[in-house]
């Protein structure tokens, strides 16, 4: 099972969603709600160019992606 759901929403937005409370806890230690906007937090929005090195944090730290 995933810890994480990533979505892109249009060309220049992508959505990273926790799945399990490992991928919350690391979402609230690596990015927090007050990281830039992030109105649906835990959730996270970021643009594509943060994707590959947030995901690589991520495996880096046990996350199944």
């Amino acid at each position: 099972m995933s810890d994480i759901s990533v979505r892109g929403v249009g060309s220049s937005i992508i959505t990273i969603e926790p799945l399990t409370d490992l991928a919350r806890e690391w979402i609230d230690e690596h990015i927090g709600p007050d990281n830039g906007y992030q109105p649906y937090y835990p959730k996270i929005v970021v643009e594509p160019r943060y994707l590959d090195d947030i995901l690589e944090g991520m495996v880096n730290d046990g996350l199944e992606i």
